[in-house]
């Protein structure tokens, strides 16, 4: 990839891609299929899965649906299996998929600039200052800067310490749980997971679900057997059930249906729920469903009072309540540009390029899951956002290499 030319005390490039987790990767392989267009990608290569995810963890979503999209579809956990050792476990290892997008980092996105972006200001392109100071001028910025300052504390853990109250993305290693008591607060994949990691270390463990039941992602065997069939009510990805699967999976169609219609879809596609394969590796954890802290007691001991008016004396507790999607919470978004970005909720408004009411700002991932649906809040996600980006950059299709 070319490198951006430096002038004076700045730099100009067509293109910043702010983040280098999947979605930055795949737009930025994407552009860079494009010969002579300067593309800067800002921030450290998978950081979020690396220290932000819990060593030991697994993927939820399907191998199949767990490639990062390259313009010639061959960087593929295939492909990165083959050309280092063997092929990847299926469910795939959460190491595994971080070694997977370096090695697609390799590949296909050269010199990428691991500085973090800290203010991106709006006036004749784009000003972006990174953490050492240095200054960058784009033409146009992608913001591809993942969930993780969407991370949700519910109000009754608002301003206890870190000590007591942490959500699960402000963990690597659990390991510093064995032997305390320890509650996990949600019904999701990330809460189940995390419960069934800190209980193989040692932890004494209890989940506890504000649903009346937990959900798990059980494969209906007859729908699957149905050839032809199963194709048209299934998606790869398999976001969503069976026939809500095939419309989340087709952006452009989402996009396009009554908006009532589109926050039911989402609604049934991200419900929380965990991977089959967790059942059998929480048959000894505790779960309490229908029930929520309603306050939380610090001190001498670390008490828990429930809607029901039980409590819990615990050590910590393991917040996995998600993320809520407020782009005001990137810290290098400037007030002024914030201003005149329309938003719904948090989200921005996308184009059919996923270009923001701010011409030459786009949002990928997370962030644009308002405007083409939950497909963008998954890596399968990357198939169909970075060739709709690079179109709309570059007025063509990326060539192949």
């Amino acid at each position: 990839m070319p490198v951006c030319s430096a002038m004076s005390s700045s730099v100009d490039c067509d293109v910043a891609v702010v983040g280098a987790g999947p979605y930055g990767l795949a737009v930025a392989a994407h552009l860079h299929a494009a010969n002579g267009l300067d593309v800067r990608v800002l921030g450290r290569v998978m950081d979020f899965w690396e220290r932000q995810m819990p060593t030991g963890m697994l993927l939820r979503s399907p191998y199949v649906a767990s490639n990062i999209a390259d313009p010639e579809r061959s960087l593929t956990l295939d492909a990165y299996g083959a050309a280092n050792g063997g092929p990847v476990p299926k469910p795939v290892p959460l190491d595994r998929f971080v070694s997977y997008g370096r090695w697609f980092r390799q590949e296909g996105v050269p010199d990428p600039d691991p500085r973090l972006v800290t203010r991106i200001e709006n006036g004749n392109g784009f000003a972006l200052e990174l953490e050492d100071g240095e200054k960058l001028r784009a033409r146009r910025v992608v913001v591809a800067a993942g969930i993780a300052p969407f991370a949700v504390v519910p109000p009754e853990f608002a301003g206890l310490p870190p000590e007591l109250v942490s959500h699960a993305s402000d963990h690597r290693d659990l390991r510093a749980f064995a032997g305390k008591k320890v509650v996990v607060v949600g019904g999701g994949q990330s809460a189940l997971e995390s419960a069934a990691l800190l209980r193989e270390l040692g932890a004494e463990v209890e989940v506890l679900v504000r649903g009346p039941r937990i959900y798990f992602l059980r494969r209906i065997a007859r729908l699957h057997r149905l050839g032809p069939l199963t194709k048209l009510l299934f998606a790869p990805a398999e976001v969503g059930p069976a026939g809500v699967s095939r419309i989340v999976s087709a952006p452009r169609w989402y996009r396009r249906m009554p908006r009532g219609l589109q926050d039911s879809l989402a609604v049934r596609s991200l419900r929380p729920a965990g991977a089959a394969w967790l059942v059998d590796r929480l048959h000894d954890v505790p779960v309490t469903t229908g029930r929520k802290v309603v306050a939380a007691h610090p001190g001498d001991s670390f008490e828990l009072e429930l809607d029901d008016g039980s409590r819990r004396q615990v050590d910590h507790v393991l917040l996995a309540t998600g993320y809520r999607v407020d782009i005001a919470r990137y810290p290098f978004m400037s007030s002024s540009l914030l201003e005149r970005i329309d938003r719904t909720g948090g989200a921005p408004r996308l184009s059919k390029t996923f270009e923001s009411s701010v011409s030459g700002l786009h949002f990928v991932g997370a962030p644009s899951a308002w405007s083409y649906g939950p497909l963008m809040r998954f890596v399968a996600g990357t198939e169909f956002t970075a060739p709709v980006i690079a179109r709309g950059i570059l007025g063509r299709r990326p060539a192949r290499r």
